[in-house]
């Protein structure tokens, strides 16, 4: 898994490349990546999926776990691009219950100025 950062107006945009599973070569987790960025003082967050092939129990953990710490800091976290394999899974998971997910990347970013 490759995870690319982008600063759009204030929002953490996080492009998620590959499979979100566990792997003996991991070297960044999602969370990590997440918390790290709660840490310089980010509070809102885009979860790109739109290159995202695979997720497993391990990734489902990774994204609850960071849902988890930006809610426990006031801020929001919302996911686009999720495809119709992984909406499968976000579905079985129940995490389309917990997260406002968009088809498009613009849709998500204007949604963060609603209250």
């Amino acid at each position: 898994m490759d995870i690319t950062i982008r600063d759009i107006d204030n929002i953490v945009v996080l492009d998620i490349k590959g499979e979100i599973r566990r792997s003996d070569v991991m070297e960044t987790t999602l969370h990590q990546v997440v918390k790290c960025q709660l840490e310089r003082g980010r509070r809102n967050f885009l979860l790109n999926f739109e290159n995202v092939e695979f997720i497993d129990s391990f990734g489902v953990g990774e994204i609850l776990a960071s849902y988890t710490s930006v809610q426990n800091l006031g801020g929001k976290i919302k996911l686009a691009r999720i495809s119709k394999k992984l909406s499968l899974v976000f579905k079985i998971t129940w995490l389309d219950r917990i997260f406002e997910s968009f088809d498009s990347e613009a849709d998500a970013l204007q949604s963060f100025a609603k209250p």
